[in-house]
């Protein structure tokens, strides 16, 4: 970390290249060419799910317009992505530290944005054996009031993959999820988002600028991993920021008309879509939609394409009762079209364990070994 960023008051300063950064995201949601795009080796048929029907991709370019959409749908849904050309610079307040075999551990709160503290927790490998910059991972915890604590072994077992990562030798920042952890009163009904999944999805973004100012951090290894809660968000947040060359959801995700968690949860949240309607999720499910699957614009095989040609691994346990496998199949044969035209089937990966709503050991290392794979990581 650079020695020479630190206020008179002994707070850690992280400027950032804010314009730099407005204008990528610019870039990302415009009709102009993304910095990811590949060639398409052959044409293929994608369903869209706000036209209710399949859309012919003829080359690159009707591709770019099909992923403009999709970004478009997406803020229908959650509400839009902030507004990057004003942030303040991110300050870093140090709580704790912990410091074990092969990392330091720092327990930290940092300024996301004016008036707005995120605490997470930031594990530094010692690079023992290592030279050069190291890969950078976004670990994000499934629901729990521990929030981020359970990436770190605190909660129920096989969700420590934060700390396990760190152990691989990864720069980890693992924040909480708005409502859980140090977020647990969190003020949904007046923070500036339309949605706590946009909130957390900024708060990632963040996360990742944070990253990027560690000058050990190297900018073109960057991957996300998350269960259940953190996988869906794992998936939404690499959706939006292409900095992101790799995402791993486990339990998180299935196609909208196979979301299905029995009568007594349909009952209690009003519906079958009522979970997403929460207001740490989607209140616009309900509000805007009326929890009727057939009316929101958006579907996961999409935020799936969107990923493309990136890296993406998902632990879809065939008895996992909230993220029906049906439906991971079928967003599967719909998504991989996309893969398959760039030229990139082998980046598309998933795995169906016999687990229920779980996140195992071999899972746990085939997923890193993946991460390992794409981001190029040569362990010790």
């Amino acid at each position: 970390m650079r020695n020479d960023i630190f206020d008179k008051s002994g707070r850690l300063i992280i400027r950032f290249r804010v314009i730099y950064l407005w204008i990528f995201l610019l870039i990302g949601f415009s009709k102009t060419e993304s910095i990811f795009t590949q060639n398409l080796s052959n044409q293929f048929l994608f369903y869209s799910a706000a036209k209710k029907k399949e859309v012919k991709i003829q080359n690159i370019h009707d591709w770019e317009e099909q992923r403009y959409r999709i970004l478009e749908s997406l803020q229908e849904v959650m509400g839009p992505i902030p507004d990057w050309s004003s942030l303040p610079p991110i300050t870093v307040r140090f709580i704790d530290t912990l410091e074990a075999e092969k990392y330091i551990r720092y327990n930290i709160i940092f300024l996301a944005n004016k008036d707005e503290q995120v605490p997470a927790l930031l594990y530094i490998p010692k690079k023992n054996g290592i030279s050069g910059k190291l890969p950078g991972i976004l670990a994000l915890h499934p629901t729990g009031k521990l929030g981020k604590l359970i990436i770190d072994g605190q909660g129920l077992k096989n969700r420590e993959y934060g700390r396990e990562l760190a152990e691989r030798g990864y720069i980890v920042i693992a924040p909480d999820y708005p409502g859980f952890g140090g977020l647990s009163h969190y003020n949904f009904e007046n923070d500036p988002y339309a949605s706590g999944t946009m909130a957390a999805i900024f708060y990632n973004m963040r996360c990742i600028d944070l990253l990027l100012d560690f000058t050990d951090v190297d900018p073109d290894r960057i991957g996300v991993i998350g269960h259940s809660l953190g996988g869906h968000n794992a998936m939404f947040t690499a959706a939006f920021d292409e900095r992101l060359k790799v995402t791993v959801s486990s339990c998180g995700w299935t196609q909208l008309n196979y979301y299905e968690r029995g009568e007594a949860v349909n009952k209690r949240y009003g519906g079958r879509l009522g979970p997403f309607a929460q207001e740490v999720y989607m209140p616009l499910f309900r509000d805007k939609y009326q929890l009727v699957g057939e009316n929101i614009p958006f579907d996961f095989h999409e935020i799936i394409a969107l990923i493309a040609p990136r890296g993406f691994f998902s632990n879809s346990p065939i008895n996992d009762s909230n993220f029906q496998v049906k439906g991971v199949l079928r967003g599967y044969e719909l998504s991989k079209e996309v893969y398959e035209a760039m030229g990139v089937c082998n980046n598309l990966h998933i795995e169906y364990p016999e687990a229920e709503h779980d996140f195992p050991y071999e899972i746990r290392q085939n997923a890193y070994e993946f991460i390992d794979k794409i981001l190029k990581n040569s362990r010790p």
